[in-house]
């Protein structure tokens, strides 16, 4: 698994100058330059900085910020597009036009070389593709930035598709990860509108998601976890996968031919319900959820596939999330509570399900939410959009210094997005109505009588652990008090600017002196009438003030540019 080693422990000195100085000088291609000197990188690539054009193209101009951000993370390669992918879930982070327009990432890469296929298939299986396939299309159907995607034909006739992981992709993305986690820490420092956002934990969560879906094993269980779950199920159909022809970069699946979701034409045409593919599909995801926790984290169109006899096919596995029965059972009481209309309980359920910032005021919360609550729940069902409902709650709690859960931001977005196939195909949709059977299975099991013993008896595990291991912890810390080891740690905190600010004066000062000393010494010379000269004048003391002169224009300029005299 990919892992992230902070730049910023490095000093000045960086691994990936090269890669480094390319990221700024497509931000400053853009007209992020704002971006880059708000972040105050010239102090880390000063030399590099100095021979990067710091103004737009003209055609770039002409662009939206937006857009010019979009187009910048897709120049910046795979990283950065897997990056924007997941922001555009995160609404908390950016606004609603950024949201938009990221949206529409897409992969423009080339595919790679059939060659290289190849040698990735030597060293994953030890044989060539036409050794272990009966047919495989050397063009691939589709590429993208992680992989691309290749038909085949098992040796029993069975059509496949073989995903292949691009050549060295993990290295390149460690490195954009260094690299990203090193900007996140200069947005804490530098950036206050973002502090209370985490940027460091954004990029370490980033992280952690691409390393799983740079794994193709991972997505090969994902496949056979979501099939056992839906084994009785018939309204449903999961490819098969092939773990004997799959490994960390080759995942083997059988081939789906259906129709996607997004053709209605054709589904009305060859006679397809849509009413009840939107009803099945609705009630798929939401079984997904609240009853298995474990769900598809991206049902748009192009995912979903509709079978004979209106079964839909899910296909892509890399995103996945996962809701533990503590995530669902609180999304479900905040969902009882906003329907009995209980002001103290939603407001109880909104901070179970959120992470603090900050101070909260619980009144001005409160209010907030009844407000929102006073303009949906009088509305006709058929009126009402959980997408939209879900959307505004998110607004809400951003403006309140909460931030909800990253597992729960999928699930949200997944309702979302599933609702919205959903309207597409039966515009009477009323996903809200289908969901309350599930969030009452979900109340309800909770009082079943085994999971009430399941509860008390590990409760009562717990307070028994904690009687049995007390005497041995007061007996341990009494003896540190008797030998006088305690210790007391404390942690500074927001301390980065102050550090930054006194490493920029002791620079000032250090370099000051040099330059005292630097005319101190030209004067001597001058004085000492020492040879060579020049007018009369010793060359080696006018050499001096002039070196003298421009270390003390160099100081002057750092000064005003950084905004202090």
């Amino acid at each position: 698994m990919i892992s992230i080693r902070k730049i910023g422990a490095i000093g000045r000195t960086y691994r990936h100058l090269q890669r480094y100085q390319r990221i700024i000088r497509i931000l400053f291609k853009y007209g992020f330059d704002d971006l880059v000197e708000g972040l105050r990188i010239d102090q880390y690539l000063e030399t590099g900085l100095k021979m990067i054009n710091r103004k737009p193209r003209e055609e770039i101009e002409k662009h939206s910020r937006p857009e010019r951000f979009r187009m910048a993370l897709e120049e910046l390669g795979p990283t950065f597009i897997k990056l924007g992918q997941v922001l555009s879930t995160r609404p908390d982070l950016i606004l609603p036009e950024y949201l938009y327009e990221l949206a529409k990432l897409q992969d423009n890469v080339p595919p790679f070389s059939f060659a290289e296929v190849e040698e990735i298939f030597l060293a994953e299986t030890g044989k060539k593709p036409n050794e272990l396939f009966q047919d495989f299309d050397e063009e691939p159907m589709a590429a993208a930035s992680i992989g691309q995607v290749h038909r085949g034909r098992l040796q029993d006739g069975n059509e496949v598709v073989i995903k292949v992981q691009r050549p060295n992709i993990e290295n390149i993305i460690a490195v954009d990860l260094e690299i990203l986690a090193h900007l996140a820490s200069l947005m804490e420092q530098y950036l206050e509108e973002l502090q209370g956002h985490r940027p460091s934990a954004v990029v370490d969560e980033f992280a952690r998601s691409l390393s799983l879906e740079i794994d193709y094993t991972v997505e090969l269980a994902n496949v056979q976890r979501f099939a056992r779950q839906f084994s009785e199920n018939k309204t449903i159909y999961v490819p098969l996968v092939y773990s004997d022809l799959s490994s960390d970069r080759i995942l083997t699946m059988e081939y789906i031919e259906g129709i996607k979701t997004s053709k209605l034409d054709t589904l009305r045409s060859q006679g397809y319900d849509l009413s009840l593919i939107a009803e099945r599909g609705a009630n798929l995801v939401m079984e997904q959820i609240f009853v298995h926790g474990f769900f598809h984290g991206d049902p748009h169109p192009g995912n979903i596939f509709i079978l004979p006899d209106n079964v839909t096919c899910f296909i892509d596995f890399g995103m996945m999330g996962r809701l533990s029965r503590q995530d669902r059972e609180d999304f479900t009481d905040l969902m009882l509570s906003i329907v009995t209309k209980n002001d103290r309980k939603i407001t109880d359920g909104v901070l179970r399900i959120t992470i603090q910032f900050g101070e909260i005021d619980h009144d001005a919360l409160s209010r907030d939410l009844a407000d929102l609550l006073d303009r949906y729940m009088y509305l006709p069902l058929k009126d009402l959009e959980a997408g939209k409902i879900l959307q505004e709650l998110l607004d809400l709690v951003q403006r309140h210094k909460l931030s909800i859960k990253p597992n729960l931001y999928l699930m949200i977005k997944a309702l979302a997005t599933i609702e919205g196939v959903g309207l597409v195909l039966d515009p009477d949709l009323e996903l809200i109505t289908l969901a309350e059977p599930y969030i009452k299975k979900v109340k309800a099991a909770r009082l079943r009588p085994g999971r009430l013993a399941e509860e008390i008896g590990a409760t009562s595990g717990e307070y028994l652990k904690l009687i049995q291991e007390m005497p041995e912890e007061v007996r341990g810390i009494l003896r540190q008090l008797h030998a006088g080891r305690m210790k007391l740690e404390f942690e500074h905190r927001g301390l980065g600017k102050l550090a930054t600010a006194l490493d920029r004066v002791s620079n000032r000062v250090a370099f000051a002196i040099v330059l005292a000393a630097q005319i101190i010494g030209s004067s001597l010379i001058i004085l000492s009438d020492i040879p060579p000269k020049w007018n009369g004048i010793p060359i080696i003391g006018l050499a001096g003030f002039l070196v003298a002169g421009v270390m003390g224009f160099w100081l002057l300029v750092s000064i005003i540019r950084h905004g202090r005299m």
